[in-house]
């Protein structure tokens, strides 16, 4: 029988990460799970009547209908082009696993519209989510991100990054309500008005990490596995 070093319940993502970590260290990992399917919480179910099957709904697949085309993600989301699990897949060399797609775009309803969230410059001269002037304030403030460096003073512009909260960073900048909401809601991805009150330094990293991840693609910041959530622990698990 082969011996293992580690044993690992589970195939959720964190399990597999670690798996996929412990395995880079030359260990030998055992994973085990009670599910017929990879991925835990993160899991895409196919074909479509495992989904039903799990939910224990009657199935309504026919023969027009090809079950196993079918991946659904039980908890869908996307994942910024820059942030810390891109940065795990490429540490691992779990990218030569998986096939992305940039999405390609995403979008905000406000009174009683959908509007697309500007991805370049163009897209913000023309977009209707903020008035002309907090246009121009707008691009200050993200010029002032992109310059910011918690490591050098002369970078704050006389804003104390752990003192000065978040509805002062934009006041300082003279934002209107509108580009508030958008910066806040669609740019940094607070999901509550809470961060308002909070030190301004994590708003400027969410800010800054939307930024970069938009820039390694230009049509959107967010990416998605082709065929579906489960790629991404099943890519750490090989």
């Amino acid at each position: 029988m082969q011996e293992y070093d580690i044993i690992v319940l589970g195939t959720g993502l964190k399990e597999c990460v670690l798996s996929g970590l412990l395995s880079l260290n030359g260990k030998k990992v055992l994973h085990i799970d009670k599910n017929a399917y990879c991925g835990g919480e993160s899991a895409s179910i196919s074909p479509l009547e495992e989904l039903y099957r799990r939910f224990k709904l009657p199935c309504p697949v026919t023969s027009s209908v090809r079950g196993k085309e079918w991946n659904v993600d039980l908890i869908p989301k996307f994942f910024l082009a820059n942030g810390d699990l891109v940065k795990m897949l490429v540490l691992t060399d779990v990218t030569r696993y998986l096939d992305f797609r940039v999405v390609e775009g995403n979008y905000v309803y406000k009174a009683g519209k959908l509007h697309k969230v500007p991805a370049t410059e163009e897209e913000t001269h023309t977009s209707d989510l903020m008035g002309m002037f907090d246009k121009r304030r707008y691009r200050k403030l993200l010029l002032f991100v992109q310059n910011f460096d918690v490591r050098k003073p002369r970078t704050h512009q006389d804003i104390d990054p752990d003192q000065t909260t978040t509805r002062d960073l934009f006041c300082h900048f003279d934002l209107g309500l509108d580009v508030v909401e958008f910066i806040g809601h669609a740019i940094a991805l607070h999901s509550s008005e809470s961060y308002l009150d909070q030190p301004c330094v994590e708003t400027i990293k969410r800010i800054r990490l939307y930024a970069e991840s938009l820039a390694r693609h230009n049509t959107s910041p967010y990416l998605y596995p082709v065929f579906g959530l489960a790629e991404l622990p099943q890519g750490f698990a090989r």
